[in-house]
C-alpha cells in the first residue's frame, strides 16, 4: 500500500551545511519508484527552496510551517498574513530597530539593515549547527538564507511569516503581546538562547497542513510517516501514523516520536524508510584493517561524522578547517594542562601559540608546493601524528599501538586509487 512521506528540510533532509546526503536522494527516488508520495514539510517558503531540493523529485511541499500546501504544482491552501497585519509588523519591527526579513513564496525580502545586523547572528547559528568559525567567517546573510534579497517592497500582501533578529528574549515576548492574533515562535536556540523570533498565521501548523492534503487526496492518516528534528515538528510527528525523530534532533521531539533513526548525515532517512519496509537500503560495505586500533578509530569517526570511505579522498577547505578546529582545541587543552591551571601562564601560552601560528602560515605560504593536494594533506597529517607519538616517547609512555605499527600504518601502500594499508 502506498504511503505519504513528509520530510522536514533543515536538520532532516539537509544537513547543517545545507547539503543533501546522497543516501537521502536515493531513498526518496526509490520510495517514489515504489509508488509512495514524498513531500517536504518545512518552515521555508517556496522561494527558499533551492533547486537541488526539487531536482530530487518531490510530489509537493508544505511550506511556511503549514501555511502553504502544494501537490503536483496545484496550490491546495495558502494562508497569508493580512496586508494590514503585515504593515503593522514592519512598522513595529522598524520602530524597535529590529532587523527582519519577510518570507513570501515570491521571495525573501530583507530590511535595509538586515545584512549588517544579522551577519554575526547567522554565523553564530551556523556554528551552533556544526559549521566551523573559519568556514563562516567571510559569509553574508544571503549565503545562509537561500532567496534572500534587498531593496524589495516591504509593505506586502503575500507573506507566509516574518522572521526577525532578537536583541533579547523580551523582543519575542513583546511580539506575542503586540500581535495576539498571530502565531509567535522563536528559532535558533531554546528559550532565552533563541536567536530569531517569527510571526505567522494563527492556528496553522504542519499537522493541519497534512490534514488538508490528506482530505484532498482521499488518503488516511494510517498511511503517513513524518520525519523531523525540532520541537516545531512535534505536532506533525504526533499527527502521522509513524513519527520519526532524527538522531540529531531535540530530546523533546525524540520523546514524542514513534521511532528514532540515525542523524541526517548518517543515512537516517534511508535507514528509517528501510526499517519500515518502504525501500531497500544496503548498509555501507565498509573495509576493516588488520590493526584493531585503526578499526576502533574508524568506528568512532563513523559515529561522529556519519560516514567513512573505502577510497582515499581529499578534504575540501571547509572540512579541513573543521578537522583542524578539533586538533587546535586539543593543543590548547594540552597547553592548559601544562600550565597547571595558572590562568596567567596559560594566557601567555595562548598568545605565544597565536604568534607561532602566524609564523607557520608565513613559512608555509612562502614555500613552493609541487605535490598534489592529497599528498600534501597526507604528508602534513603524518608529520602531526609522528610528532604526537614523539611527545609520548619523550614523556616515557608506552602505548598499546607500538610506534612500529603506527609507522607501518602511515607508510603503507598508497595511491589515488587505493586506500592506506598495513605493510605485511
Amino acid at each position: 500500500m502506498s504511503k505519504l512521506i513528509f520530510l522536514d528540510v533543515d536538520g532532516t533532509l539537509v544537513d547543517y551545511h545545507n547539503r543533501i546526503p546522497e543516501s537521502a536522494v536515493k531513498a526518496i527516488r526509490q520510495a517514489r519508484e515504489k509508488g509512495h508520495l514524498v513531500y517536504v514539510c518545512t518552515g521555508r517558503s517556496k522561494a527558499e527552496m533551492q533547486p537541488e531540493l526539487w531536482e530530487i523529485g518531490l510530489d509537493g511541499m508544505i511550506g511556511g510551517n503549514g501555511s502553504y500546501v502544494e501537490h503536483h504544482g496545484q496550490v491546495l491552501m495558502h494562508q497569508l498574513i493580512s496586508k494590514e497585519d503585515a504593515a503593522k509588523i514592519v512598522d513595529w519591527l522598524t520602530e524597535r530597530h529590529l532587523a527582519f526579513y519577510l518570507e513570501s513564496n515570491n521571495g525573501l525580502f530583507a530590511s535595509p539593515d538586515f545584512r549588517e545586523r544579522a551577519r554575526e547572528t547567522l554565523k553564530t547559528y551556523a556554528i551552533q549547527k556544526g559549521q566551523s568559525a573559519e568556514s563562516v567567517e567571510s559569509k553574508e546573510p544571503e549565503d545562509f538564507i537561500h532567496g534572500l534579497q534587498y531593496g524589495g517592497e516591504l509593505y506586502r500582501d503575500d507573506l507566509n511569516k516574518v522572521s526577525f533578529v532578537l536583541e533579547s528574549y523580551q523582543d519575542h515576548l513583546d511580539s506575542k503581546e503586540a500581535f495576539p492574533q498571530l502565531e509567535a515562535h522563536t528559532w535558533g536556540g531554546r528559550g532565552e538562547t533563541a536567536l530569531f523570533g517569527d510571526l505567522g498565521v494563527k492556528d496553522i501548523n504542519k499537522a493541519h497542513a497534512i490534514d488538508v492534503l490528506l482530505e484532498h487526496l482521499g488518503a488516511k492518516r494510517s498511511d503517513t510517516i513524518a520525519f523531523g528534528d525540532a520541537k516545531i515538528d512535534i505536532p506533525m510527528l504526533e499527527y502521522c501514523e509513524i513519527g520519526v525523530a532524527m538522531g540529531n534532533g531535540e530530546d523533546e521531539l525524540k520523546d514524542q516520536a514513534t521511532h528514532v533513526t540515525d542523524t541526517n548525515n548518517q543515512n537516517g532517512i534511508a535507514k528509517a524508510l528501510s526499517h519500515y519496509g518502504l525501500i531497500h537500503f544496503e548498509t555501507e560495505n565498509s573495509f576493516t584493517s588488520d590493526d584493531d586500533n585503526f578499526n576502533k578509530v574508524k568506528d568512532f569517526h563513523h559515529l561522529m561524522d556519519g560516514s567513512t570511505t573505502d577510497m582515499p579522498r581529499v578534504y575540501g577547505i571547509e572540512e579541513a578547517s573543521h578537522r583542524s578546529d578539533f586538533k587546535l582545541e586539543e593543543i590548547v587543552e594540552f597547553l592548559y594542562a601544562s600550565s597547571g591551571g595558572d590562568k596567567r601562564v596559560f594566557g601567555q601560552a595562548v598568545l605565544d601559540l597565536h604568534a607561532a601560528l602566524d609564523k607557520a602560515a608565513l613559512k608555509v605560504s612562502s614555500k613552493e608546493h609541487s605535490e598534489s593536494t592529497m599528498v600534501g594533506q597526507v604528508d602534513a597529517l603524518t608529520d602531526l601524528l609522528y610528532l604526537t607519538y614523539g611527545s609520548f616517547v619523550l614523556m616515557g609512555w608506552i602505548l598499546n599501538l607500538s610506534l612500529i605499527q603506527f609507522m607501518r600504518l602511515i607508510w603503507g601502500k598508497f595511491s589515488p586509487m587505493a586506500r592506506l594499508t598495513l605493510i605485511p
